[in-house]
């Protein structure tokens, strides 16, 4: 199987990502050694989709990159992104 993940960071931007081993890349993301968000930890796991390709699943996170991705992300998780506040 194949991720796409979403991360809520400190800062309240959501980082957008994929990768074959969901538990390994998060633990490298919460550990500091991912770059583009080291310094924007905390950070939390707020969603995944799991796909079979690994060619569906770049191309969704090339979509949730994009302008139109990133407002449907928002619309999508509003409730987590109103309520939490801060990250955790």
């Amino acid at each position: 199987m194949y991720y796409v993940y979403v991360l809520k960071m400190k800062n309240g931007d959501l980082y957008k990502g994929s990768t074959k081993d969901l538990k390994r890349r998060y633990n490298e993301h919460l550990e500091g050694k991912v770059l583009s968000t080291k310094y924007k930890r905390p950070l939390v796991l707020i969603g995944y989709e799991a796909y079979i390709l690994e060619s569906d699943a770049r191309r969704r996170e090339r979509f949730l990159k994009t302008t139109e991705g990133l407002r449907l992300l928002k619309q999508q998780y509003r409730d987590i992104l109103m309520n939490s506040g801060g990250v955790g």
